[in-house]
Order: C-alpha cells, then sequence, then structure tokens
C-alpha cells in the first residue's frame, strides 16, 4: 500500500485534494485501529498468561515491532508519541507532535472525550510535504498497573520498570488521562 506517496498521482488523476485527504485520513484510522487493537489483544493476553511482568514485554518488544511493521507496510513512520515518554531511546516527539499532545491535553481539559480526540493535517517541512495524524491514547484501568502513582505500582512492577526503563517518565497517570497518542506521517509528493 504505497498510496501515500502517490500525491502527484491524484493530481495527474484529476482526483481532487479533498478525496486524497479522505483516503489518507481512512487509512490513518485503519492503521491506527490495527495497532492498537493488536497490542490491546496481546496486553490481554500476556496479563492472563504471567501478569503485569510479561506485559511490560509487550510494550517494550511487540510494540516498537509493530511499529516498524505497520511504518514500512505504509511508506512511513507510524509510532507513539507522548510529553512523558518510557522509553526516550526510541524517541522523542517532534516539535509538531508535541503541539499537538497540548492541544489534545487541552481539548481533553474542556471536556472532550479522549477517545474520539484526532487530527490531521498536511504540512510542510524542508524535507517536503506530509500528511501528518495523530489519534489520542486515553489512559484505561488496563494501564494504571504499570503508568498509574508511584504508590499504586506494585514493587515487582516498579522495579522491573527501572531495569528495563531507567529514563521513565510515564507514570503518574490516571484513568482518562491523556498517555499520548499514535502519529503517521507519510510523505505526499
Amino acid at each position: 500500500m504505497k498510496t501515500f506517496r502517490c500525491f502527484a498521482l491524484f493530481l495527474a488523476t484529476g482526483i481532487p485534494v479533498s478525496a486524497m485527504a479522505d483516503t489518507l485520513m481512512e487509512q490513518a484510522r485503519a492503521t491506527t485501529t490495527e495497532l492498537v487493537q493488536t497490542l490491546g489483544a496481546a496486553l490481554k493476553k500476556e496479563l492472563a498468561a504471567g501478569g503485569p511482568e510479561n506485559a511490560i514485554g509487550v510494550c517494550r518488544e511487540l510494540a516498537p515491532g509493530l511499529s516498524g511493521a505497520l511504518s514500512r507496510r505504509t511508506g512511513g513512520p507510524v509510532r507513539r508519541v507522548s510529553l512523558r515518554t518510557r522509553n526516550p531511546l526510541l524517541g522523542e516527539p517532534d516539535a509538531w507532535e508535541q503541539d499537538t499532545l497540548r492541544d489534545f491535553e487541552q481539548r481533553l481539559s474542556k471536556g472532550e472525550s479522549a477517545g474520539e480526540i484526532e487530527t490531521a493535517q498536511t504540512v510542510t517541512e524542508p524535507a517536503g510535504r506530509y500528511f501528518r495524524y495523530m489519534k489520542a491514547l486515553p489512559v484505561q484501568p488496563l494501564c494504571l498497573t504499570c503508568h498509574g502513582s508511584e504508590q499504586n505500582i506494585s514493587e515487582s512492577i516498579r522495579a522491573r520498570l527501572l531495569q528495563d526503563y531507567p529514563h521513565d517518565r510515564a507514570v503518574g497517570y490516571s484513568a482518562g488521562q491523556l498517555r499520548g497518542a499514535v502519529s503517521i506521517k507519510w510523505r505526499v509528493e
């Protein structure tokens, strides 16, 4: 599915740019859904099989691998980002992502449902034009096992997180807060 690099094709065929934007939005939503559902299913499976300590491996190993596979398949970065990163070695949000995450937090504080918050736009950057998409990831009750307040995270989980993520800033959340977002960036010309 290399449709994301086909901006010139849309123009050459006379397809309106709005149709291209609609197609990209549909693809971004489908890609995001695939990422979130696959990770959610794997987390539940590991929790049932071996408890929260097993689930840490899903976020540490499966999530980056799945994001990488989706990025290769779609032709551009697909990743999870947050203002409070758990693993800065996988990258910090870029300026556009930081601004968007702050906007998401404002929208959430004004009563918008975290599960409904998303944005998309085409931006011009030094390397070209890109379709940018982000979808909010709200903190679910299940997430609090590893992302909740330090008092509510078990000692064994804290020790494992410290071992796997020595620069972790992704704790202290409560259910419903913004944990981060899925971010997609596809070249459009």
